[in-house]
């Protein structure tokens, strides 16, 4: 169902809403900022709700779901204990604010707060979020088109797949020998996106929105990228190394032209990149300095991309990570939950066109084990996440018995790779490139639609 739509894909005449997973928690409290409407009932204040006996309790009563409407415009609710950054380093507790409808559903043994909202309100937080006011107009427009596309192509599919009986995407691949896994949305059964960076970081009003970022939503307002008179899905992350990467290498075994390996360089085209899928290639490339747009440490054009958190991760373009025999296998044994013994290699299987792993087989001396891809190679060999799965690996101090000492992980760039890199968009922007330019140069033969006013 994911990728090429019918020309329905394009269903829209006016702004559509967007629900988005905010928490699901076994209580929740929030504090209605403003007159809100549950049935028949105005309501202000401070609310508590909570899962008991199959229902979701409030003030003493249970419902199948709850839903709170704003009597203005101006209306706001104030969730605690949201969780950002989930699975990543910076992952951490906040208290935040949001505009609209909050609905409340029962998620299992849990309840959970949904966010409804016009989806260009939903953009100002995104592109706030993910973007600093800082930002270059060119770069903020470009980010409005994506986040914009993204979402509808999601909103889409989720439709689509609803249409279906019994409709089953398996994101998982499982052999005695091999575990293949990947991570997308369709999980998000509830809602249409999570709040969450896994989906695209959203924080209601509690990140000031800029006047830039409401004038980039603005000028670009109903815009989308489209392929073959279908929404693009238009995928982005902090940092490609220096090639962007190919669907099917992180997700389904799909190939989506628009999301094509492209040289983060000026002039560039499929010719000039070096083939990373051949391990010597791969090996030369990643151990190198390639220029490219995303190859800076300018501080002012990386503080347009990486808000607080995200300023606590210094390297990216090319990282280093270091573990003893002992560290190693611990983690790898922790995040598995399979006894692999001593590690005696991590060895490349397949490699995507940025040089990101898409398969590594893990060697011990009680079992061996190739898994895939890239999400599931980068969470297994870090706390959280590795920064990308482009990374070469070398054995040290290697004992009679073939078994290293320590592991030297050498790599490149920042997340999954695939679409929009964000730091080279920004350098791009800082360069004077318009938002059209740095859209055509990352969604290769995608073009830019208006489908609402």
């Amino acid at each position: 169902m994911d990728g090429t739509f019918s020309s329905t894909a394009v269903p829209y005449h006016k702004e559509p809403e967007v629900s988005v997973g905010i928490v699901s928690a076994a209580q929740i409290h929030f504090i209605l900022n403003g007159t809100y409407l549950m049935n028949d009932e105005r309501v202000t204040g401070e609310q508590r709700v909570e899962f008991s006996g199959g229902k979701i309790l409030w003030k003493g009563k249970g419902y199948d779901q709850l839903a709170f409407l704003p009597q203005t415009d101006a209306g706001s609710f104030s969730l605690d204990d949201v969780i950002i950054g989930v699975g990543f380093h910076w992952e951490r507790k906040e208290m935040q604010v949001f505009p609209g409808t909050l609905r409340l559903v029962i998620n299992g043994d849990k309840v959970c707060a949904i966010n409804e909202l016009p989806v260009e309100e939903y953009l100002k937080s995104v592109i706030s979020s993910e973007m600093s006011a800082t930002s270059s107009l060119e770069l903020l427009k470009a980010h409005a088109v994506i986040s914009r596309s993204w979402l509808l192509a999601q909103m889409e599919k989720r439709r689509q797949v609803q249409k279906v009986s019994g409709h089953q995407n398996p994101s998982i691949i499982k052999k005695e020998d091999e575990l293949i896994r990947w991570y997308d949305r369709d999980d998000h059964t509830l809602f249409d996106v999570c709040a969450d960076d896994h989906c695209q970081r959203y924080e209601g009003i509690t990140r000031e929105t800029s006047p830039d970022v409401a004038e980039a939503i603005r000028l670009t307002r109903g815009k989308i990228l489209v392929d073959d008179n279908a929404i693009c899905d238009a995928r982005f992350s902090k940092c490609c190394g220096g090639i962007t990467e190919e669907f099917q290498y992180c997700w389904e075994n799909e190939k989506k032209p628009y999301l094509s390996a492209v040289r983060d360089v000026d002039g560039k085209g499929l010719s000039d990149l070096p083939d990373l899928t051949i391990e010597a290639e791969a090996d030369k490339w990643i151990r190198s300095q390639p220029a490219a747009f995303c190859n800076t440490h300018d501080p002012k054009i990386l503080s347009q991309v990486l808000n607080d958190y995200d300023q606590e991760t210094k390297d990216f373009y090319r990282w280093t990570v270091e573990y003893t025999q002992q560290q190693i296998s611990e983690l790898i044994s922790s995040k598995s939950g399979m006894d692999f013994g001593e590690i005696k290699d991590l060895q490349p299987v397949e490699r995507g066109k940025s040089g990101r792993l898409s398969k590594m087989k893990i060697i011990g001396t009680k079992r061996t084990l190739t898994i895939g891809k890239e999400l599931e190679i980068r969470r297994i060999l870090s706390k959280s996440h590795l920064y990308s799965s482009a990374f070469v690996v070398d054995r040290l101090d290697i004992n009679e018995e073939g078994i290293p000492a320590r592991f030297r992980i050498l790599g490149a760039g920042w997340g999954h790779g695939v679409g929009l890199c964000q730091i080279g968009a920004a350098v791009m922007g800082e360069k004077g490139y318009t938002y059209d330019h740095i859209l055509l140069h990352y969604y290769r033969g995608a073009e830019i639609l208006k489908i609402y006013s």
